[in-house]
């Protein structure tokens, strides 16, 4: 009845988590592999970029939170931020009210972004960019009090 040969995805194939669509999950998410969203969750959902994790949001499903996946398809409502470091599909039932950070995007026809879209590597660059004049301005700031006292 449990032979050895029912063992097929316990050892090493990639995890597929499914919350249905009447399942609400409060609180943040963090997983691997294949994670498929019907239902609600009402937190953050993270995964990590190295582990090649997908999210597939259906429609009818919605994260109330940020997400954080190398790739993902969204058909459903995400209601916060959405970074996706590989690859984002956005199909036609998909609507995103937040930003999007993004290294590969392809929407389909129908889809919705209410917010700002921003390229990964650009987002990085203004990031850099940002710490860079924060540091000069903070160096100036310094150098002319040192000034003051020094007069």
């Amino acid at each position: 009845m449990f032979g050895s040969g029912s063992k097929t995805n316990l050892a090493g194939g990639p995890a597929h988590t499914l919350i249905s669509r009447h399942t609400e999950i409060v609180g943040d998410l963090r997983f691997s592999g294949e994670l498929i969203i019907e239902g609600r969750i009402r937190g953050n959902v993270f995964a990590d970029d190295e582990s090649g994790a997908v999210l597939r949001l259906a429609d009818g499903g919605v994260v109330e939170g940020e997400v954080w996946v190398p790739a993902a398809v969204i058909n459903g409502l995400v209601e916060g931020d959405l970074h996706c470091a590989k690859h984002l599909e956005l199909a036609a039932k998909a609507v995103v009210m937040g930003n999007v950070f993004y290294n590969l995007i392809e929407m389909v026809m129908g889809s919705e972004i209410n917010g700002s879209l921003m390229h990964i590597g650009r987002a990085q660059q203004d990031a850099k960019r940002l710490s860079s004049t924060q540091s000069a301005t903070l160096a100036f700031e310094r150098t002319s009090d040192a000034d003051s006292i020094v007069d």
